[in-house]
């Protein structure tokens, strides 16, 4: 599965996914094949595309056996996230319409992230822009992010895989460097919405990147 395959469908992915998975080591390698090899198509995932109007959405629609999560986030005209971590999961992150830039920073080495000491501007080390079908990958050991919809007119919907799934993760203010813990919560599941409503976990206001 090198190159795209019309064919590969979303449930294709899904199946291909949930056989990776079956192992106890995940090869991100071939994770990141099967999401690169899958091309959107809208038909297949519109009915779990959910926007708000003041922040971005997080639509789960798969929770692959408790092994990962596949959630559909969407992303309004400035929207964009918090910097944040992945709570040691893998993170994989393909763009299924729109373009998202990703700004990459190093953890805060002159605070102690627990007791919130020190001071320290957090500055992003590397800026990439993804379109659509392009695939984006990180974990921990890689450093923290942020996703943002930059565009002034266009929305944006990405697709990303979570494993293992968490429950929480952490956020971190670019002026000084100091952490906040925040609840992973759904804006829907399965195309339903949920009670959390507008409650997004490191969900920012609309064009404030920095607010959690």
């Amino acid at each position: 599965m090198n190159e795209s395959d019309n064919s590969f469908t979303l449930t294709k992915l899904i199946e291909r996914l949930n056989e990776l998975f079956d192992h106890e080591k995940v090869d991100v390698n071939e994770v990141q094949n099967a999401m690169e090899t899958y091309q959107s198509n809208l038909p297949e995932w519109k009915k779990y595309a959910h926007f708000d109007d003041y922040r971005y959405t997080r639509n789960l629609f798969d929770s692959g056996n408790e092994k990962f999560n596949l959630i559909l986030l969407c992303w309004g005209v400035g929207h964009g996230s918090a910097i944040h971590d992945h709570a040691n999961s893998h993170c994989w992150m393909k763009v299924m319409d729109g373009t998202l830039t990703e700004k990459l920073y190093d953890w805060p080495n002159q605070v102690d992230c627990h007791t919130n000491t020190g001071h320290v501007q957090m500055k992003s080390n590397i800026v990439k822009d993804y379109t659509k079908n392009q695939v984006a990958y990180i974990n921990d050991t890689i450093g923290l992010h942020r996703i943002e919809n930059k565009s002034p007119n266009q929305r944006a919907v990405s697709l990303h895989l979570y494993s293992p799934p968490f429950k929480m993760c952490h956020s971190f203010d670019e002026r000084t460097g100091k952490m906040n813990t925040c609840e992973v919560v759904f804006w829907s599941q399965g195309g339903i919405r949920t009670s959390h409503g507008k409650i997004n976990q490191i969900a920012s206001t609309k064009n404030s990147a920095d607010q959690t």
